[in-house]
């Protein structure tokens, strides 16, 4: 015994073209990708704390000293990095960046204490400021202020 289905031509026209439509609808549609920039994430993530306040040897939203800071958000960023602990150290690490091509998410770098030695690190923003901690807690500060004119050391990018 055999059962035939009769469906009329139009219909199967119909399903043709209806399936043609989907398969291009599927395979020529753009994919969705998501790629990060992490200097800028890493910097947003560093804005997200103004105000918090300033305490010696801070490594919390409790309480951040400079070094700290940047510690604890580019671990806390989508980096997820682990940095020296402190400005001395994190001095040490990735490349040299010209003040011509900082960019957002770069380390920069102070002489506030002993001259010739780093004391201060800050994250820059990308628009000639930095997010740092001051004597008053997380603030974003000018670099071109003279105060941090005048003991700018220099700035390293520790991701790409």
């Amino acid at each position: 015994m055999s059962l035939s289905l009769r469906v009329p031509k139009l219909s199967v026209l119909f399903l043709s073209v209806l399936s043609v439509i989907a398969l291009l609808l599927f395979t020529l549609a753009p994919k969705a990708s998501a790629t990060i920039n992490y200097g800028e994430e890493v910097s947003a993530v560093a804005k997200t704390y103004v105000e918090s306040p300033y305490e010696w040897g801070g490594t919390t939203p409790k309480g951040f000293d400079a070094s700290g800071f940047t510690q604890y958000v580019y671990k806390n960023a989508a980096t997820k990095m682990n940095i020296p602990r402190t400005s001395a150290l994190q001095y040490k690490m990735g490349e040299s960046v010209k003040d011509s091509e900082l960019q957002a998410g770069d380390l920069v770098f102070y002489e506030t204490g002993e001259k010739g030695k780093v004391s201060f690190v800050g994250i820059y923003n990308g628009d000639g400021t930095f997010t740092g901690v001051t004597i008053s807690g997380v603030k974003i500060v000018k670099m071109s202020d003279q105060y941090w004119k005048d003991r700018y050391v220099g700035a390293k990018r520790i991701v790409k």
